[in-house]
C-alpha cells in the first residue's frame, strides 16, 4: 500500500503532525483533534506541474505527489471522504485531466471548493468532485487549449489541439450542468480578455452557467461532504447486516 505520508522527497512528513496535532511546515496540514467524520483535505495550489519541471520560484502542485495520494486515500478504510480546495492558475492539460479522472472515479464521497481561482485545467478538477462549491470572490477562466514551445504549423497540429479540447469539454460537460456548445462558446469568447480569448467567471456566474454546483465556503463544503458520507453509510451497514445474515443462515443449515 502506498504511504499517504510519502509526499515530499520520499520522507514521512505527516507522522509527527498526526501525533502532536501541529501544523506541518511542508504540507500545511493540521489534523483535527475531534471531528464528526475522518476526511482528507487535498490542496491544489499554484500551477499544475506536468512532465516538465517548473522554475523553483513557482508554487506548483506535482501530479506525481497527488496521484499516489489519491490511490492511498481510496485504499484507506479509515478515511471517509475527500475535500479538494483549489487556488490554481491551471497548468499541464494531461496532468490536470489525470488528477480530475482520478477524483471522478473514486468510490469515496468528494467535494471541491474553489477559494481563489480555479482557472484553465483547474475547471475539470473542480467539477470532478461529487459536488462543487465556489466562493463569491473566486474566479474561473475558461479558455481554449494552448501549447508552449515549438509549434509545427501543420493541419495535424490544429487537429490535435481540437481533439484535446474536445476531451476537456466532454469531461466538464459530463461532470457539471453546462452543455458542450455553451462551454465551447465561453472558451472562444473574444470580448472579455484583451490579449487572449476566453471567459472570466466570478463565483455566482460560474454557478449560473452550470459549471459549479453552489456558491459557498468552508462550512458549506464540509456540511455537504458530511451529508454525502452519511448518505453512503447506511448502504455499508445494510450490506454488512445482509452478509452476516447469510453467514448465520448458512451455519444454521449446516447444523
Amino acid at each position: 500500500m502506498i504511504n499517504l505520508n510519502e509526499l515530499i522527497d520520499g520522507k514521512d512528513v505527516l507522522d509527527d503532525d498526526i501525533e502532536n496535532n501541529e501544523q506541518n511546515p511542508n504540507t500545511g496540514n493540521i489534523p483535527p483533534k475531534k471531528s464528526k467524520h475522518k476526511i482528507h483535505c487535498l490542496d491544489l495550489i499554484g500551477q499544475i506541474e506536468g512532465h516538465v519541471l517548473l522554475p523553483p520560484q513557482n508554487k506548483a502542485t506535482k501530479y506525481e505527489h497527488v496521484i499516489p495520494q489519491l490511490v492511498s486515500l481510496e485504499e484507506d478504510l479509515e478515511v471517509e471522504g475527500l475535500l479538494i480546495t483549489l487556488n490554481t492558475v491551471g497548468g499541464d492539460v494531461e496532468a490536470g485531466l489525470a488528477i480530475a479522472e482520478m477524483i471522478a472515479t473514486m468510490s469515496k464521497p468528494s467535494v471541491s471548493l474553489v477559494i481563489g481561482g480555479g482557472h484553465s485545467i483547474g475547471v475539470p478538477i473542480a467539477v470532478a468532485a461529487d459536488h462543487s462549491f465556489i466562493t463569491q470572490s473566486a474566479t474561473m477562466t475558461i479558455h481554449p487549449v494552448r501549447m508552449n514551445g515549438v509549434v509545427i504549423g501543420a493541419s495535424q497540429t490544429y487537429e490535435y489541439f481540437e481533439r484535446v479540447q474536445r476531451q476537456v469539454i466532454s469531461f466538464i460537460a459530463r461532470r457539471s450542468g453546462v452543455d458542450s456548445d455553451k462551454l465551447r462558446q465561453l472558451m472562444l469568447e473574444t470580448s472579455q480578455i484583451s490579449n487572449d480569448m476566453g471567459t472570466i467567471l466570478f463565483g455566482y456566474e460560474a454557478v449560473e452557467q452550470g459549471i459549479i454546483d453552489s456558491v459557498g465556503g468552508v462550512s458549506d463544503a464540509m456540511s455537504k461532504l458530511y451529508e454525502l458520507i452519511e448518505a453512503k453509510t447506511p448502504d455499508k451497514e445494510a450490506k454488512g447486516k445482509s452478509k452476516k445474515a447469510k453467514i448465520a443462515k448458512k451455519d444454521k443449515t449446516k447444523k
